[in-house]
């Protein structure tokens, strides 16, 4: 079955040909690569002991027990209730297609899902909701990298996710795919230090908005240390043992705007396509390592700590505006783990 999910994902980023998760993501994805004699030379798009990109990753994501504190309005009533646990299934693919001295693209697909144990206490329609059918993510995605000599360079990065409460025997629309986009000008100042400044389009806070971003990757010159940040996405401090054995500590933003229709009516007319906003920090720590030559073995444990988990009526950008939520909803925090097993380039 997971197999099934995974080719569904893959049929599905082919039919998304317009182009989330949304990521702009690993920028190490891409190889070491030289021109010899005088041609020109190009900056690669690594820092020395950078973690390996994963090209296939099959993982699965649990959250313990938190109270959710649902809100109401109209003829629906706040509930306050415990959610046992969070679950489900995570598979990325990614794909060099494109691999010169002067241009790199990587492309690649995503299925996330999560799944919710609210129990018969539930009586929020949202609750109902999310035991009966869970949170999907699928998605394509594609990462360009453009050098310009040994120091300059761009990154453009954009994806499409199909967010919502849909099945694979209920699918939801295609033109509901939320587009993220990210481009990135920077600097290779050496083998150890690479930087950029540049600007996303993002639903990591659970709605759409156009934030300032920050690349910053470096090695320290002991080689046992080193930063991998894109802020204010998530950041890195890396411990590297050995070159099969990494550790990091540090935290990630993610987020996504979810369509939810009223499938089984647990909703009253009138809410029939309501936009869930959700967003969460993530602090970890991570724990890597090389099972067999390229096979590797990754664990997340920490902590999540919501941010956002309203609910509006329909789709719309809000920026930085102050429109009321249809109804707003609070969670406490929760532990997390994460495991995954993932095949990495060479």
């Amino acid at each position: 079955m997971k197999w099934l999910l995974l080719v569904t994902a893959l049929s599905v980023a082919y039919g998304l040909s317009a182009q989330e998760a949304d990521t702009v993501e690993d920028y190490s994805m891409y190889g070491e690569a030289e021109l010899a004699g005088g041609a020109k030379r190009f900056c690669t798009s690594k820092v020395f002991d950078i973690s390996p990109n994963k090209l296939i990753s099959i993982g699965y994501d649990f959250q313990g027990s938190y109270q959710a504190d649902l809100g109401g309005v109209a003829s629906i009533s706040p509930q306050s209730i415990q959610n046992q646990n969070n679950n489900g299934l995570r598979i990325a693919v990614n794909a060099p297609i494109i691999s010169k001295t002067n241009l790199l693209l990587n492309v690649g697909a995503t299925y996330w899902e999560n799944f919710y144990s609210f129990g018969s206490a539930a009586t929020h329609p949202l609750a109902r909701s999310l035991q009966a059918y869970g949170l999907r993510t699928m998605g394509i995605n594609f990462t360009l990298f453009k050098p310009f000599n040994e120091i300059n360079f761009l990154i453009v990065n954009g994806s499409a996710d199909l967010n919502g409460n849909y099945s694979f025997e209920n699918f939801q629309s295609m033109s509901t795919a939320k587009i993220s986009a990210t481009a990135i000008y920077g600097w290779k100042k050496h083998d150890r230090l690479q930087y950029g400044f540049g600007l996303a389009r993002t639903y990591r806070i659970g709605e759409l908005n156009y934030l300032p971003v920050f690349l910053y990757n470096y090695t320290f010159p002991s080689r046992k240390w080193g930063v991998e940040a894109l802020f204010p996405a998530r950041a890195n401090l890396r411990r590297t043992f050995n070159s099969r054995t990494l550790a990091f500590f540090g935290y990630e933003l993610e987020g996504n705007s979810y369509l939810i229709r009223n499938r089984g009516n647990e909703f009253t007319p009138g809410f029939d396509n309501l936009e869930l906003r959700r967003s969460e920090l993530r602090i970890r720590f991570t724990f890597e390592r090389s099972i067999k030559d390229f096979i590797w073995f990754s664990l997340q444990a920490g902590l999540r700590y919501n941010t956002r988990f309203h609910v509006d009526q329909h789709e719309f950008f809000r920026g930085f505006g102050d429109q009321p939520y249809l109804f707003e909803n609070s969670l406490s925090n929760s532990l997390f783990i994460n495991f995954s097993v993932n095949l990495v380039s060479p």
